[in-house]
């Protein structure tokens, strides 16, 4: 599994994957939980890559 982990590197890795967020965007995504991510531990989020490139794929589609 591919995954990366916070806020940050997930607007730098959508900026390369040309989606880019700024991190309000990706902070309102995960309150209502329209982008795939974790959350083990209160303070860290993960982002599995292979669900992000899925998600992305499926958004520049609408």
């Amino acid at each position: 599994m591919r995954k990366i982990y916070g806020i940050q590197n997930l607007i730098v890795y959508l900026a390369s994957a040309g989606y880019p967020l700024t991190e309000k965007q990706v902070h309102e995504l995960i309150l209502n939980k329209d982008i795939p991510h974790l959350r083990p531990i209160n303070n860290m989020i993960v982002f599995n890559l292979d669900h992000i490139d899925w998600w992305v794929s499926q958004r520049l589609k609408l």
